[in-house]
């Protein structure tokens, strides 16, 4: 009974109470319904205004919703773009900058929508039998190009089934599935079908295919200035359904709908942009050498697909978005360096130049990096940015460096919250690697008290943790926690070889990283020794269960959405196909014992750590079945644990404003039993 009363008060106090003799109360579960940040940010060509996509949560219906939004580039006239109150996203300028296209969601599906600033209105172009994706305008403005699903009838294996009598209620007919790539986390079951090229008259009509055969044509693509014909990525190659790292570029001609190969390297190339006066393709890809991390280099080619060569041979860093500058002598592209996103110039000689950093602010849940940009004919950039403070706004930064910030989106909310104060710190790891991580101290740090310490592993593992705003981040530092957070190996943003150190060795150096953190931490703020604390999700969910399987100097851990049998996994979940050498050497049933010696199941029977697991009942990323194993493995060995499903959840465990706070609380109240 006493348990069920901590834990009933720790939901009470996350949701209800604010913190005792503040002037502003800590941020609360309630709060997390109240936050908006923006998503990408489109510059009108004319580099005067910026349309986003204002994303915010929707209390009643439990769901996050998108809109778009017009803002100045001096801050003026911010205002709802459109009459509409639908689902709005994607926004696509007009060469001219008199129109906006979109896509929104109406009682038929998603279509394309342009909106006219001469008459105010937004007009659906489209009757689709599909969601469009990947807009982008033709040179004259006239035509949208897109990619779309075009179905075909699922495989049979011709079984004679009886008819059912007339009124009968029988069960579905089974499902045949021929495909490698059959289900995505978050989407279910697959429809089959290929993607494919459409164009559209921008003043409405009926869509026309461009390309055709069994291939997948899902990247957005590149209009010739003349507006003849689209450059686009995809493998057309006879072994695309292999889960090869493979694309090439192409280019197709929209009268004939011929289409040539520009590229052959093994390895892929993506995101054409073509140059002002359409002679150059600069595009982003690698050379494959099957390791776990590679960087994305920045390449340039003639239009013909002759000549190329790589931009950036010495940046160590991964690039992405890029777009050329008006004059064509450069390019903008933003790539993670250390925590923080930056957009730089990059010059064809291959130097770079930071125009700005603190891009992102877009993940709401954890401390994610990321965010987007989006360049103006003037040089001028219109970016998300954000810091430890508030999640994503709109500001602008020139070719100088100078940033204006245009939004503030959440001042109504956390203006009057006293949040956890972040604070880099760093470390040296066992092999004497420098690690970089970030400490949170709780609202109104008294710094004569001793307080717990709980360390939040990332996901991934192939990602990176900043310095941004993070709502679970700053609910468990109201709740009284100092919070650890870091970037160990793996992570993304010091290069490829501490990226690559997790080939062929996952979980492995990390735990030595984090521990080694935990030391850093309680020598930096007042930590008591015997309160430690840890949790994390996905590959922060695997980590979790292989520390307390290595050492008992935690209190009690939650092991959220983890991977605890690789062999189970890399056949059960959504990207089964994606982990053979590149993760691992060779197939699970190749290499069993790898497999096994790098799976957390492998330790449980060390584990003494009062124990949580949680997982979405929807996740097919990292399946049920795997929490299952230590949840049942715990329970075998008579360690104190609990299973805790969140009905209806896929991966993105958090994804819903209440699945959120429901996430951050049960962890609170799982922790609150082991004072």
């Amino acid at each position: 009974m006493r348990r069920q009363l901590v834990a009933l008060s720790a939901l009470l106090v996350l949701f209800v109470l604010p913190a005792f003799g503040q002037s502003d109360p800590s941020f609360s579960a309630a709060d997390v319904f109240a936050l908006e940040w923006a998503v990408d940010p489109q510059m009108s060509p004319d580099g005067e205004r910026i349309v986003y996509v204002r994303t915010s949560m929707d209390k009643m219906n439990d769901r996050r919703q998108q809109r778009l939004w017009l803002v100045g580039t001096d801050g003026s006239s911010h205002r709802k773009l459109t009459g509409l109150d639908v689902a709005e996203s994607s926004p696509r300028w007009s060469p001219d900058g008199k129109h906006v296209a979109f896509t929104a969601g109406t009682d038929e599906g998603t279509e394309i929508f342009v909106y006219s600033f001469e008459t105010g209105h937004a007009t659906k172009i489209t009757q689709l039998d599909r969601s469009p994706s990947g807009l982008r305008w033709s040179p004259d403005g006239s035509t949208i190009a897109f990619s779309m699903l075009v179905p075909e009838d699922p495989p049979s294996l011709d079984a004679s089934l009886p008819e059912a009598p007339e009124g009968a209620e029988w069960a579905d007919r089974p499902r045949v599935i021929t495909r490698l790539r059959h289900e995505a986390d978050g989407t279910g079951y697959l429809e089959p079908g290929y993607h494919h090229l459409f164009v559209v008259p921008a003043t409405g009509g009926t869509a026309r295919q461009i390309t055709t055969g069994s291939y997948h044509h899902r990247s957005t693509p590149a209009w010739l200035p003349d507006g003849s014909g689209l450059i686009f990525a995809a493998d057309r190659t006879d072994d695309w359904a292999h889960d090869r790292r493979e694309s090439d570029l192409y280019r197709v001609d929209l009268s004939s709908h011929k289409i040539d190969r520009l590229t052959d390297r093994d390895g892929p190339d993506h995101s054409p942009a073509i140059s002002p006066n359409g002679q150059r393709i600069a595009y982003l890809g690698f050379d494959d050498r099957v390791q776990t991390y590679q960087n994305t280099r920045l390449y340039v080619m003639e239009a013909n697909g002759s000549s190329r060569q790589v931009i950036t041979p010495d940046l160590d860093r991964s690039l992405s978005d890029i777009a050329w500058d008006a004059s064509g002598e450069g390019l903008y592209a933003s790539y993670l360096d250390s925590g923080d996103t930056k957009v730089a110039r990059i010059d064809l000689d291959g130097s770079v130049r930071e125009i700005t950093g603190t891009v992102g602010g877009t993940s709401i849940g954890r401390p994610y990096t990321g965010g987007s940009f989006s360049v103006a004919a003037n040089g001028d950039i219109a970016f998300t940015h954000a810091t430890s403070e508030y999640p994503a706004d709109v500001a602008v930064a020139t070719g100088d460096g100078q940033v204006t910030r245009l939004t503030r989106l959440n001042s109504d909310v956390l203006a009057h919250r006293t949040l956890g104060e972040v604070e880099e710190l760093t470390w040296t790891s066992e092999d004497g690697r420098t690690i970089q991580g970030w400490m949170v101290r709780p609202p109104n740090f008294d710094p004569d008290r001793s307080y717990p310490l709980l360390l939040e592993i990332h996901g991934g593992p192939i990602t990176s943790y900043g310095p941004t705003f993070s709502a679970e981040i700053q609910l468990y530092a109201a709740a009284g926690y100092v919070v650890l957070y870091a970037n160990p190996r793996g992570s993304t943003g010091y290069g490829e070889a501490f990226a690559n150190l997790l080939y062929h060795d996952y979980p492995g150096g990390d735990y030595g990283d984090l521990m080694t953190g935990v030391d850093a931490a309680l020598g930096a703020a007042n930590i008591d020794r015997d309160r430690l604390y840890v949790t994390g999700g996905s590959a922060g969910g695997t980590m979790t269960a292989w520390m307390v399987g290595k050492t008992n100097r935690f209190r009690a851990a939650v092991v959220t959405k983890p991977v605890m049998n690789w062999y189970s996994k890399t056949l059960v979940a959504d990207n089964y196909y994606a982990y053979a050498n590149y993760r691992y050497p060779g197939y699970a049933w190749e290499n069993p014992q790898k497999y096994l010696e790098e799976s957390p199941i492998s330790l449980v029977g060390n584990i003494e750590t009062p124990t949580m697991t949680m997982v979405g009942t929807d996740d097919l990323r990292t399946p049920p079945s795997e929490a299952r194993q230590l949840y049942h493995a715990l329970k075998i060995r008579q360690i104190d644990t609990a299973l805790v499903q969140i009905p209806g959840a896929s991966h993105h465990i958090a994804a819903r404003p209440s699945q959120l706070a429901a996430k951050v609380a049960y962890t609170l109240a799982w922790f609150e039993r082991y004072p």
